[in-house]
């Protein structure tokens, strides 16, 4: 994998989905469907899916693609490929609160080495360099190439205080009694992949999450954690979350900065 050129690529494709998704947003009417299991599904997701897609497998053609909007691309067994999720957060996006990303992201032999999460409301932009390190970028963003980067690492958490980001949709007693077993100095809540953002870049140590997911809704905000020196463990063994099951659906997982001490389940 030539590193250089598929960030450039992921960034590109992530900012133009971006730009698409907002002219979408700004639009009082835009339409929201129920898919099959009953989520939801605007013509944002589709729109900046048919964008991503269509770049991904034009740079990128000897690569396996798997997209949420796209069901077929759940049916194939790939170890090493690519993997989105054009509008994460739908119905942050439906409720107009601003917590939605776009996410793309490369694994590897099961592991997500490269991502980029991008919050266009927000105007945040989390990525991998070619090799490995996350950035922030600070806006405005220019697609013809990066502005200025600030490097993003992991806290040094203090185990009496700890800081903890959770969901703001999917929140659940479990969740909470998991929570309370540690000692909290305070908590925020964040939609979408923001949430491995946040702990990448310190502002938050520890961010569980017992309920269900699929490996597009986590693999670019791991990427980005793992390259600011975090970690993301399944819930019930704390080894390293695995990429490429079958299926592309997640166990429940921790994403936490090293120093946390975790609490076994």
């Amino acid at each position: 994998m030539d590193h250089v050129r598929l960030a450039e690529v992921m960034r590109r494709l992530a900012l133009e989905a971006g730009d698409r998704i907002m002219e979408i947003y700004a639009d009082p009417d835009f339409e929201v469907r129920a898919k099959s299991d009953a989520s939801p599904v605007t013509e944002a997701d589709e729109a900046a899916d048919a964008l991503i897609s269509a770049g991904l497998r034009a740079a990128f053609p000897e690569l396996p693609l798997v997209t949420e909007e796209q069901a077929a691309s759940h049916e194939q067994s790939a170890e090493t490929f690519l993997i989105v999720d054009p509008l994460d957060g739908t119905k942050e996006f439906v409720q107009r609160r601003g917590d939605f990303t776009v996410n793309i992201a490369y694994v590897e032999a099961g592991v997500p080495v490269r991502g980029i999460v991008y919050a266009p409301a927000k105007g945040r932009l989390f990525y991998t360099l070619a090799d490995g390190r996350s950035v922030e970028e600070v806006g405005p963003f220019a697609k013809e190439g990066p502005g200025e980067q600030k490097p993003i690492s992991v806290s040094i958490p203090d185990n009496r205080a700890l800081m903890v980001v959770a969901s703001k949709s999917h929140r659940d007693q479990a969740t909470d009694d998991y929570i309370a077993s540690y000692a909290v100095r305070d908590m925020t809540s964040a939609g979408s992949s923001l949430k491995f953002c946040l702990v990448a870049t310190g502002e938050a140590d520890l961010y569980p999450r017992l309920g269900r997911t699929m490996e597009w809704d986590t693999a670019a905000g791991d990427a980005v954690l793992r390259g600011a020196g975090g970690m993301v463990v399944r819930f019930d063994d704390h080894t390293p979350l695995a990429y490429g099951k079958a299926g592309f659906a997640n166990p429940f997982f921790i994403a936490y900065a090293p120093g946390v001490l975790l609490v076994q389940s």
